[in-house]
């Protein structure tokens, strides 16, 4: 690979570009980072310096950040960042873990560059290592390379969602658990919702902040069904959703809501226990693939080599009368 660099002008000028990138992105990762925490101390210094007759200070959440005024400037251009089915988008891009409001046009944003960046990197690449490209390869090498481009960020986001459904699900018996205990204790579910998602923020952030923010809209002011529906929409998983019916019906037909978390906190728990016995029975079958694609040749050849040798030393020269 040295010596590829090394000879071919081409292929060298790449390589320095896109070491150049990478530099300059993380030099700019460092510096917002750096920036972010200056700003945080700035805001914690102003709040020390207050007085106390003042109203409570507040940190303030700066929105206006760098890929919002990006979105922003590209659309002043006359470049439309947005989808059709800007709904749907927006709803998958949120179970994915993306909030912002800029998100669903930085999405379509990524899936135009990489359209366009994908085959001209295919095309600087063949053509640095010296091959001869006819038209109809060019067509269609690009062609493919284009549709990935098009087409991994809907795999990128449908795996992170994924995961995150995944993490919530594992980790939702365990807020169960602890909520039943608070309840038992006497808490109300407003208090043992905010005590569990403080509680949970360092072992299952996702969850964590799914009970803080439904307790967030409790205090604004809104309905308990409500906030109960919008964190599962929020979530996406079903065992959420079944959790926030259980407690809707639990609250406006009088049940105790220490039985009803008690007898959905033993399901959940079976579940998890069954989502494991089901891995762990699916081992020998992803087992058996590598097993029969490696070992099986290699053990069969080994087996069949000391006939394959006395056929050969043996009953080969008898055949031919040697």
């Amino acid at each position: 690979m040295i010596d590829f660099l090394a000879t071919n002008l081409i292929a060298r000028i790449a390589f320095l570009t896109l070491l150049f990138v990478a530099v300059m992105v993380v030099a700019l990762l460092v510096a917002r980072a750096a920036n972010r925490r200056a700003l945080l101390r700035a805001d914690i210094r102003s709040i020390a310096q207050r007085d106390g007759s003042v109203e409570g200070p507040r940190l303030q959440e700066r929105k206006d950040t760098a890929w919002t005024r990006l979105t922003d400037k590209i659309e002043s251009a006359g470049l439309s960042l947005t989808d059709t089915k800007a709904d749907k988008l927006r709803d998958k891009l949120k179970a994915a873990g993306y909030t912002s409001p800029a998100a669903p046009k930085l999405f379509t944003l990524s899936r135009l560059v990489l359209v366009l960046l994908m085959p001209a990197l295919y095309l600087l690449f063949a053509t640095a290592g010296g091959k001869e490209l006819s038209f109809f390869k060019l067509y269609v090498v690009g062609s493919i390379f284009a549709a990935l481009g098009l087409y991994l960020p809907n795999l990128f986001v449908t795996a992170k969602a994924d995961r995150r459904r995944e993490e919530m699900t594992n980790g939702f018996p365990d807020c169960l658990d602890l909520m039943l205990v608070c309840v038992e204790a006497g808490l109300g579910l407003e208090a043992a919702m905010d005590r569990v998602g403080r509680e949970m923020i360092n072992t299952h952030p996702l969850v964590s902040a799914l009970l803080s923010t439904a307790t967030l809209q409790l205090r604004a002011g809104a309905r308990r069904d409500d906030a109960l529906r919008k964190m599962a929409d929020d979530s996406g998983v079903d065992e959420i959703r079944s959790f926030s019916t259980l407690l809707i019906q639990s609250d406006k037909l009088g049940t105790s809501i220490a039985d009803t978390l008690r007898v959905y906190a033993a399901e959940m728990r079976e579940k998890r226990r069954m989502r494991a016995e089901e891995k762990a029975h699916r081992l020998p079958v992803l087992i058996s693939i590598p097993l029969v694609v490696c070992m099986l040749p290699t053990m069969i050849g080994v087996l069949m080599m000391p006939g394959v040798v006395r056929v050969i030393r043996q009953l080969m020269p008898a055949l031919t009368g040697g």
